[in-house]
């Protein structure tokens, strides 16, 4: 943070984490502290760094618009629904826990809306999980929001320095789950909720480590495939697939690319040969192959396919898509392909 930025006080005591966490499942909403508008802990004017800008706030945010369901969950997790004014970008649907807070945000498109849409829903912030919202041919550019006085926050898990990854930029240093937890943070800093913040961090970090709990699959490579038949996209190295990969302890044999999701060959993915297909099972009907039976049936019929360690022994696992992207939902996909690593293991 710049000299100018005030400290963000984030610590909430054990007794409190202790209490709300008993009370919560996997993925579900924070409950509401005891100042439901607000706990009085962020010192406004607050300025935080974001993705190479500074962006300023004088008040919580009361007009928020989420680009990407990643952000759109997070402020659901946060109990933010009253302030949300639209919600866009949509690969699955809502997690079950947030539909009725859900239902009460206005869409503004199944993928990515106008700037006028965006405008027409008179918000003070705006969110996003990828930065091509805010790249040229995008929704807008962040000066563009600025102009008319609206803050544009962009999560820190598309940011590579002050570089923004979908936003033209290349990654060249691996996502980490901090990544997300700072956007957390941020956000629960940002809206002065601090407290759940903090609580939904716990939370999924206590998940997490409880996914990881006895696994051993240093002995399996894994592929990670979102969509396309004709030119697959498959994890690179660095984003948010790859990061499920190195937590579980597996190899991803696309792990030399540099992008999140280059498009690859059919032929690269016979001469790696991966002992398991990740797959994601999209609600989106865009392209041939967006729900995972597609995917399997054209792996198990085409011949260049159907020959592949993984397909003979039929070792897939299917994520939905905000399981494969960087969001509260990486924690179930981890969850997901260690219950799967383990089970296979044995085959291996």
């Amino acid at each position: 943070m710049s000299a100018g930025t005030r400290a963000i006080p984030l610590a909430v005591s054990a007794s409190v984490l202790l209490a709300v966490l008993t009370g919560c499942g996997a993925s579900e909403p924070v409950p509401e502290t005891e100042a439901a508008a607000g706990e009085g802990a962020t010192a406004y004017p607050l300025t935080v760094e974001n993705c190479g800008q500074e962006v300023t706030f004088d008040a919580a945010p009361q007009r928020a618009v989420s680009l990407d369901q990643n952000a759109t969950e997070i402020l659901l997790s946060l109990g933010l629904e009253d302030r949300m004014v639209g919600t866009a970008s949509w690969t699955d649907p809502v997690l079950e826990n947030f539909t009725e807070a859900n239902d009460a945000v206005p869409r503004l498109a199944d993928e990515a809306p106008t700037y006028e849409v965006v405008m027409g829903a008179d918000p003070d912030f705006v969110t996003a999980s990828f930065g091509r919202h805010y790249a040229e041919g995008g929704v807008a550019e962040r000066t563009r929001f600025a102009e008319t006085g609206i803050e544009a926050y962009l999560s820190p898990t598309d940011c590579d320095g002050d570089i923004s990854v979908n936003g033209g930029g290349t990654r060249t240093n691996a996502l980490t789950f901090d990544a997300l937890y700072q956007e957390i943070r941020e956000l629960a800093a940002i809206f002065d909720v601090q407290s759940r913040g903090e609580v939904l961090v716990e939370q999924l970090e206590t998940r997490r480590q409880s996914s990881l709990e006895g696994i051993d699959a240093s002995g399996l490579s894994v592929a990670f495939w979102f969509s396309d038949l004709k030119t697959p996209y498959v994890a690179g190295g660095l984003g948010s697939a790859n990061l499920l990969a190195t937590e579980a302890g597996t190899a991803n044999v696309f792990a030399d690319l540099d992008d999140d999701w280059p498009a690859t060959t059919w032929e690269a993915f016979v001469d790696l040969d991966p002992d398991v297909i990740v797959m994601a099972d999209l609600s989106r009907e865009r392209w041939p192959g967006d729900q995972a039976a597609e995917k399997i049936e054209f792996l198990e019929s085409d011949p260049v396919t159907k020959g592949l360690t993984a397909v003979a022994e039929q070792r897939y696992v299917e994520l939905r898509g905000a399981e494969m992207n960087p969001s509260i939902r990486l924690v179930d996909g981890l969850e997901k392909l260690s219950a799967a690593l383990q089970s296979f293991e044995g085959d291996a």
